[in-house]
């Protein structure tokens, strides 16, 4: 993978590209999700680069991508997003995104539904205002206070533990936490941002609707808010097919990663043949 840069107007935006030809294969972009950097998705990396154009980033103000203003909209992140794509000329991409990367997912699809081709959650939910309640609503604007006061050594051990079954999952999430030791300051704002910018992007109260083929993939032992409940109540309004990947945390990729990477693998498959038929 090559470590490229984009300007914004907030920092610089880092991300990763194989050098499979755009034009070969369904590009896969993988949105990791708040607080966690590209390497989450190291498993899928791995599996993929030889067959497909990959993308994955430092989502804005994370890991490699700091400094970064904490001003943004999810809006504005799919827009920047969107303008790499461009840039990197991947058309047409199957966005895989574990918990606020799929709703960065969303929004993406949102304002791009001629674009995106097909949807992958991990351990997300659905943006739709519906799906949340008024107090969740209010305790996602409030929660910088609470990373911001946690004791550090309790708030990565917490963090890790919560995220993860499994032993490479981790310490895969504690090596990632590892990048904001001595600074919790910072991590506290990352966090509280991210949450702030979720509530608001609900609240604007657009139809989020999904124009393409998506899956959503959810861990049984997924103990992260919500999450079991919302991939519940989204698969049933929806008709979205879902995958319970049984044992696995709100990282289900890291915990499970060869039975996620046979369950892309079968979704893949399946837009290619679709592609394909007359």
């Amino acid at each position: 993978m090559i470590e490229k840069t984009y300007a914004t107007p907030c920092g610089v935006i880092h991300y990763w590209r194989n050098d499979v030809p755009a034009v070969s294969s369904l590009p896969l972009v993988f949105l990791p999700g708040l607080t966690a950097d590209h390497r989450l998705f190291d498993k899928q990396i791995a599996c993929f680069k030889d067959g497909y154009p990959l993308f994955v980033w430092d989502a804005p103000g994370h890991a490699a991508s700091r400094p970064f203003a904490m001003t943004f909209s999810l809006q504005d992140k799919a827009q920047w997003l969107n303008a790499i794509l461009e840039q990197e000329g991947l058309c047409h991409p199957v966005l895989i995104g574990q918990s606020m990367g799929g709703y960065l997912g969303q929004m993406y699809a949102q304002l791009y539904p001629q674009k995106i081709r097909g949807f992958l959650s991990i351990d997300s939910a659905p943006l739709k205002r519906e799906y949340m309640t008024a107090a969740e609503l209010w305790l996602l604007k409030r929660m910088e206070p609470v990373y911001r006061h946690y004791p550090w050594k309790l708030l990565v051990k917490h963090g890790c533990n919560g995220v993860a079954t499994s032993v490479y999952g981790r310490a895969l999430m504690r090596s990632m936490m590892a990048a904001y030791d001595g600074d919790q300051k910072q991590y506290a704002k990352l966090a509280g941002h991210g949450y702030k910018m979720l509530a608001e992007a609900i609240e604007a109260g657009l139809p989020y609707d999904i124009p393409c083929p998506a899956m959503l993939i959810c861990g049984t032992k997924d103990h992260a808010g919500s999450c079991i409940r919302y991939n519940k109540a989204w698969h049933k309004k929806s008709g979205i097919p879902i995958q319970w990947i049984v044992g696995a945390g709100h990282n289900a990729n890291t915990d499970a990663p060869d039975q996620v990477n046979q369950l892309i693998k079968t979704f893949l498959k399946k837009l290619q043949c679709a592609k394909t038929a007359p």
